[in-house]
């Protein structure tokens, strides 16, 4: 129920062929555009913000391109106006750690701090203010993820997090940590619950992208004034596998 496998996609020399072109441009634009946005630490954040967007935008164009790859999106009218926002996004894959960034305002990620240790990559996005956190110390991990998730709300950045903390295939339902509802119980920020299907496209755990459309599903606010942490959480899980419900293959159910 839970792994994507060929079954529902066929493994041809197009999907080879696109699949190896796609790989070898993600790593020569780390090599490119890794080193510029480190460079410019000496400008204006926007700056570098708008590089690393760059990057994602050519990446998305170079998979719709080599792999037959594209995305529709449902929802947009739910994204508040003039307000930071919490994202409790689906993970599947890391099509989504790119993809938001198109669609959604000026944002910061949550993410794991060893991925900021990775050489040109991991150094350019640690100059994207990540809330780097230590999955090994649950408490200070919570402490990071509260005190600065707040200062970056406040500052005007939308704050996305992948409750599950890690990708789940297709059809798999993981635990959503508390961590981010915390965040907006502690904050008094909303929450934007997400859905999407692009663990069916782009495999966790697999170089093959297969042709296709991703669905993103954007739920309304969820307001986590005068709600508990439980409360919210809870309410986000329960969108998130609606949603997921409606847009997800059959063969992943």
């Amino acid at each position: 129920m839970t792994q994507q496998n060929s079954s529902s996609q066929k493994n041809n020399f197009r999907v080879y062929l696109g699949s190896s072109i796609f790989i070898i441009y993600i790593f020569i634009s780390v090599l490119v555009f890794g080193p510029l946005i480190i460079l410019c630490l000496i400008f204006p954040f926007p700056v570098r913000y708008k590089l690393s967007t760059l990057w994602a935008a050519s990446v998305l164009w170079v998979i719709k391109v080599c792999c037959g790859l594209t995305y529709k999106i449902e929802g947009l009218e739910n994204l508040p106006k003039d307000q930071a926002y919490i994202v409790l996004s689906k993970h599947q894959s890391a099509w989504e750690t790119l993809a938001l960034r198109l669609f959604l305002p000026k944002q910061v990620c949550v993410l794991k701090q060893s991925l900021t240790w990775i050489p040109i990559g991991g150094w350019a996005l640690s100059t994207l203010k990540p809330i780097a956190i230590n999955r090994d110390n649950q408490r200070a991990a919570l402490n990071t993820l509260i005190k600065q998730g707040t200062e970056r709300l406040n500052e005007g950045f939308v704050v996305v997090i992948f409750p599950e903390g890690t990708r789940a295939a297709p059809g798999e339902n993981k635990k959503f940590n508390a961590g981010g509802a915390m965040l907006a119980h502690r904050s008094g920020y909303p929450v934007i619950p997400l859905a999407h299907n692009a663990g069916e496209f782009w495999p966790r755990y697999s170089f093959l992208k297969y042709p296709g459309t991703i669905t993103v599903k954007i739920g309304p606010a969820i307001e986590s004034t005068e709600k508990k942490a439980k409360e919210i959480n809870s309410a986000a899980t329960e969108w998130i596998a609606l949603a997921m419900n409606e847009i997800s293959s059959p063969h992943t159910l």
